[in-house]
């Protein structure tokens, strides 16, 4: 196709003029998107092609990864970057007259996900094909993402995120590979021949029609897939149609309810009708993702008997967990296996990853609810129910109460965890201290149960993404230092240690650091009309809003600095620019009021003379991957102050390490292990222990007032919340937050934590202060940050839960 930067020119303005019937001085910067993006799936696909068919050749045992999320994000510059031709593009394109970074921001980030569980998704895909393993994507097609964020008047207001707008080049329709899903209806029953036979009637049909995207991984010609399901009406025609008046309404009803199930990502479950649209989602996901891979087995002409041998599901937390009865349903309704059979099938194929501790985000269905919409899937689940808790009694015929707690199904409810562990071969969590508290506290009933099946595979992200495409400054950097070898084995960035202490270095990773600071100090400025100083610290928090991961902590502290330095203006403080970036649920009432708060705290402090030359707040709508890739290269500090026990692992902190910002966080999640490998010098740890917390939480003890009255820090930023001043008028009612921390007494310990928080802070600036020191401390994290690559994890998922290997490299072009 093009083998160089001048036959890329070529076919690029041939391309443009021929698709398109413009010549290059009359194009768009979007017209240039389109056909390079074209061009590019175009250059991967032989090699797509291709690995699917070696895949098949070699009856490679393949792994698929259920999630309904993945955060993929724009993927010109990866792609550009996984195929090797990134720069020979950027050039092309420049003596051309484009310039490719604004090409990029033509490409909408995709609205296929929210947080850390669909950017780790997407991460993981990236690996997966990257080392060269037999492993896909299954997701949902959503029309639109969770919401566009806009901030109006400092509250947050949720717009549609119709992402797909102006199309999807990366996206493959695929109508030929179109499954049926069902829904609602009746079970008949009958024995027939030596077997119960269950056939389901009056059911309603969906059409399911995967879209799929090539997943191009690093430096081989290895692509892999994301299937994306789009729901569909099925198809009718004019002999089926009766030529009643309303007929044609309630097809339009029916076509309506069917387009919902992939119109929307997480719709709002606090109503009735939002928790069926959701149960609808998570089966329609895992039905036509399941029958589509059936379908390819089959093709191996092998028994059903060898599908673990061959297959490997994975549920990526518990809103796949319907795989589990769908393939039972498979197997004994569609292959006449026996019960036994189709169980052992089952337990051998599926495995699962458990992402929280809390127990609001463990699934839990209406028993009516799932009995109506799936009848044969509930009849299964509660056979494997009956089965387990017969287990469970058998070993232990006094203990009921062992039975109830246990139970898949209990109080009208189905637990999707429950039966998530029961029915898979691997439970994995997602850092040493999550799977810790799985396994001692959580679902230690479980673990007892089964304690071969619990395992820990620590997160990671990818380096291709998060420090070569976000920073390329830094890549060049370490690569004329330490060679290579580090973008293939990221574990050789440690070789940086011997570099830490070097000033010449320390001078260009300062003079990187300041570059990108410039850069997103503009992109502040342009956006937020805030001008803000790149030689103040640039603290920053990004992440889903949540009350356990304390951004209310971090703005608090914010109200109290702001008082110091009104109270001593000549008072000598390091500057500093408070980043935040966040999305709160849009029936999180709570956390959009901490949202509200953060913008009149940075309303009030940015237009306060006596302050604004030392500290400045800035929170950035809709946080997205394309903003964080923007915004993480340039942080100095890390803010990662969830309560401790709370954080499953995180990546953020992960992101931020890997760019040379230093930590600030509690000891919780992955922050263990980054402390593990960075000890007390390279990170600022504070706050209480999970351990602690988790005593708080069992026994008792803690007291939210006793600290407000103990601490007149504490007392004056809660009252500014509630008193007229500042930061509260009537206009601006925080009473909420007020009222969580005081009269329900303070649930993320928000309150405990202050002074030690306060404190650490003191200690950012001392540090930062040394620059000498803290580049040392920055280099240090850059260097250790290979542990928590993806592509590590990755290998410890293949070799230790799925039991795949690489495959063979495919023929060079």
């Amino acid at each position: 196709m093009f083998t160089d930067k001048d036959s890329f020119k070529k076919v690029f303005s041939e391309s443009l003029i021929g698709e398109l019937g413009r010549p290059l001085e009359e194009a768009t910067g979007a017209d240039v998107y389109k056909i390079l993006s074209g061009l590019i799936r175009e250059y991967a696909g032989k090699d797509w092609a291709a690995t699917n068919q070696n895949y098949k050749l070699q009856q490679e045992k393949q792994v698929y990864y259920f999630s309904m999320e993945f955060l993929i994000g724009r993927l010109l510059g990866s792609n550009l970057l996984n195929l090797g031709i990134l720069d020979m593009v950027r050039e092309g394109l420049s003596e051309l007259g484009w310039n490719l970074e604004e090409i990029e921001e033509q490409e909408s980030d995709a609205g296929l996900g929210n947080g850390g569980l669909g950017r780790l998704a997407a991460c993981f895909l990236d690996s997966l094909a990257s080392r060269q393993y037999a492993g896909h994507g299954c997701g949902i097609r959503y029309k639109y993402g969770l919401f566009e964020q806009k901030i109006i008047d400092g509250d947050q207001v949720e717009l549609p995120d119709y992402w797909l707008q102006k199309g999807n080049e990366w996206e493959v329709r695929r109508a030929d590979k179109s499954v049926e899903v069902r829904f609602w209806g009746r079970v008949d029953t009958r024995y027939e021949e030596g077997r119960w036979v269950f056939e389901t009637q009056d059911y309603e049909a969906v059409s399911a029609v995967p879209y799929d995207v090539p997943v191009i991984g690093y430096g081989h010609h290895h692509v892999n897939t994301l299937r994306l399901w789009s729901a569909e009406s099925t198809m009718i025609t004019r002999k089926n149609v009766a030529s009643k008046h309303d007929d044609y309404y309630k097809f339009l009803s029916y076509n309506r309810s069917v387009e919902s199930i992939s119109e929307f990502l997480y719709p709002d479950d606090s109503q009735y009708e939002g928790k069926l649209l959701r149960l609808k989602q998570q089966y329609f996901l895992c039905s036509a993702g399941l029958q589509s891979i059936l379908r390819t087995f089959e093709k191996l002409g092998l028994p059903y008997t060898s599908l673990p041998d061959k297959i490997a599901l994975h549920i990526n937390d518990t809103h796949p967990t319907l795989l589990i009865p769908e393939l039972m349903r498979i197997l004994i309704d569609e292959q006449q296996m026996s019960w036994d059979e189709a169980w052992d099938i089952t337990n051998r194929t599926v495995s699962y990853t458990n992402h929280t501790t809390l127990s609001e985000a463990l699934e839990k269905w209406p028993t009516s609810m799932v009995k109506d919409l799936l009848p044969r899937v509930f009849m299964i689940i509660e056979e494997i129910d009956r089965r387990f808790c017969s287990l469970l009694l058998a070993e232990d015929p006094s203990n009921t109460d062992r039975v109830s707690h246990m139970a898949i199904l209990g109080n009208d409810q189905v637990r999707m965890a429950h039966l998530a562990i029961v029915g898979s071969y691997s439970v994995n969590g997602v850092a040493a201290l999550h799977t810790e508290i799985l396994k001692k506290r959580e679902m230690k009933s479980f673990y007892d149960q089964f304690p071969e099946r619990f395992n820990n595979k620590t997160n990671g992200i990818t380096h291709r993404r998060w420090l070569i495409h976000a920073n390329p400054k830094l890549k060049q950097l370490i690569s004329s230092t330490i060679g290579d070898k580090w973008i293939t084995e990221p574990t050789d960035l440690l070789r940086l240690q011997d570099y830490a202490s070097d000033s010449g270095f320390q001078t260009q990773i300062h003079q990187i650091k300041q570059h990108n600071k410039i850069n997103l100090a503009a992109y502040i400025e342009e956006k937020n009309g805030v001008k803000v100083d790149p030689n103040s610290i640039f603290d920053v928090q990004v992440k889903r809003l949540h009350g356990y991961k304390r951004q209310l902590l971090n703005v608090l502290h914010i109200i109290h600095l702001y008082h110091e330095i009104r109270e001593n203006p000549s008072m000598d403080r390091v500057p500093r620019t408070f980043i935040f970036g966040a999305k709160a649920a849009p029936s999180y009432y709570l956390a959009k009021r901490v949202i509200k708060l953060i913008n009149v705290v940075a309303d009030v402090v940015n237009n306060d003379p006596l302050v604004n030359d030392k500290m400045k707040v800035v929170f950035l709508e809709n946080y997205s991957v394309s903003l964080a890739e923007k915004i993480i290269p340039a942080a100095d500090l890390s803010e990662q102050i969830s309560t401790a026990s709370k954080e499953a692992s995180g990546t953020g902190n992960m992101k931020f390490m890997m760019n040379g910002a230093l930590t600030i966080g509690t000891m919780d999640g992955a922050n263990v292990e980054m402390h593990e490998s960075l000890g007390d010098d390279n990170m600022f740890i504070f706050g209480l222990r999970s351990d602690e917390v988790l005593d708080y939480y069992q026994h008792g003890g803690y007291d939210a007032r006793a600290i407000y009255h103990q601490d007149p820090r504490v007392q004056r930023v809660l009252e500014d919340l509630v008193q007229e001043g500042p930061f509260s008028s009537a206009h601006r009612d925080f009473a909420l937050i007020y009222d969580s921390i005081l009269n329900h007494n303070d649930e993320y310990f928000v309150l405990k934590d202050f002074d030690s928080y306060v404190s650490t802070q003191l200690q950012v600036e001392q540090t930062y202060l040394d620059r000498a020191a803290w580049l040392n401390k920055s280099i240090m994290n850059i260097a250790h940050a290979g542990r928590f690559a993806s592509d590590f994890t990755i290998d410890q998922y293949a070799s230790e839960i799925w039991r795949i290997r690489p495959v063979h490299e495919l023929i060079m072009k």
